[in-house]
């Protein structure tokens, strides 16, 4: 794979676009502890970017800088061109970004249809008396919302369980439910927080093709942390290796695990 200032093409062919974010020169401190340590790297339209590292690497403290609810101690991140200024959370939604966790964060006395309604509150643009009248503009926003969820719903083969509450499922169909919503809300850029940890390996399988089906059929950008080396060599189209909160491999997946710092520091042994 070659990368081009504009983007570039995977091996398999795809066509990657232009840099939608980029991480220039991050440093985050929590108080006298240094969690990221003047690290850059960008995201480009349509790939699928994997953030790997051992466990303190400060991973998930980038995830949480890349979704804006952490803002860098020093460095910039630019998104779509123009500097990213300090946002609430509801304006980084609006910006085209979702988010799934790492502990599951649903609301469990909800059924799944509901789950997943609350990802389109972003685009719900009626006032609230609107909504409790449930006339007019209002009415038709409901249903318009209703059919995007119940598409998603249906993307992700979840139908059978769309009225069940969330509360009695299983946890890898929680998993599912949680990205459900994060789709709802019709993301540009989709960030997953290790979305196969505590999964068996037919749940693993099936939410890895749902990733792929993701990126693929809306052309959703997607970063992602995750545990499992099998999982982010398959998946990952360019892979950004942390350890102590500094960058020590940045390239595809075979550059990544012939990378002789990352053996060292997490891989262990260098792959056939």
């Amino acid at each position: 794979m070659k990368d081009m200032q504009e983007g570039y093409t995977t091996a398999d062919g795809r066509k990657i676009g232009g840099v939608v974010m980029e991480m220039k020169n991050i440093t985050l401190r929590f108080g006298g502890v240094v969690a990221i340590k003047d690290i850059s790297f960008d995201i480009r339209q349509g790939e699928i970017r994997a953030i790997i590292g051992p466990n303190g690497a400060g991973k998930s403290s980038m995830l949480n800088v890349i979704s804006g609810f952490y803002v860098p101690s020093e460095g910039e991140v630019w998104y779509r061109g123009a500097k990213r200024p300090k946002m609430r959370p509801y304006e980084i939604a609006q910006q085209g970004i979702a988010r799934t966790f790492q502990n599951i964060a649903l609301f469990e006395g909800m059924s799944v249809l509901d789950n997943v309604m609350t990802g389109r509150l972003g685009h719900m643009k009626s006032g609230l008396i609107a909504q409790a009248l449930w006339k007019g503009k209002a009415e038709a926003e409901e249903v318009a919302n209703r059919e995007v969820a119940e598409r998603v719903i249906d993307f992700l083969e979840i139908q059978h369980i769309r009225k069940t509450p969330v509360g009695r499922l299983p946890y890898g169909l929680k998993k599912r439910v949680e990205l459900a919503r994060a789709l709802a809300a019709e993301p540009k850029l989709l960030l997953l927080d290790e979305p196969m940890a505590g999964m068996n390996v037919e749940e693993k399988e099936d939410m890895s093709r749902f990733i792929l089906d993701v990126n693929d059929e809306f052309g959703t950008t997607i970063t992602l942390i995750e545990h499992d080396m099998g999982v982010v060599m398959d998946l990952s189209d360019r892979v950004v290796v942390m350890d102590y909160g500094k960058k020590i491999g940045d390239g595809t997946p075979d550059e990544v695990r012939n990378n002789q710092a990352v053996i060292d520091a997490y891989l262990g042994v260098a792959s056939d």
